[in-house]
């Protein structure tokens, strides 16, 4: 029993992979999905928080996506997301640009 209860508590965390240390953690609930999302500079790692069928996961990579530009404030370079296994929707990355919040564009 106290093990199924520690598997129960260490499902529900989400953590940032190596790379993401010291990232800043976003929540967010898109079409009652939810998604913690770490931001650190120009790239963006999202996990999935809820369970989701395999059949119903087509759309998850894009809600990842908006999840990233919706947490924080960049834009998701187009074609940068990446599942961390493929065929995966648990884990993705994305590259962003944050140019509209961290400075202005050059020339702007």
């Amino acid at each position: 029993m106290r093990c199924l209860v520690l598997l129960l508590i260490l499902a529900a965390c989400a953590s940032p992979s190596p790379q993401m240390a010291g990232a800043v953690r976003h929540d967010i609930r898109l079409q009652g999905i939810d998604f913690a999302i770490f931001h650190k500079e120009d790239r963006a790692e999202v996990i999935r928080m809820t369970f989701v069928p395999r059949p119903k996961t087509r759309n998850i990579p894009a809600l990842m996506a908006e999840a990233v530009a919706r947490t924080t404030g960049c834009e998701v370079i187009a074609f940068s997301g990446k599942a961390l296994a493929p065929g995966d929707t648990g884990v993705a990355r994305f590259d962003l640009d944050c140019w509209n919040v961290l400075s202005p564009r050059p020339g702007s």
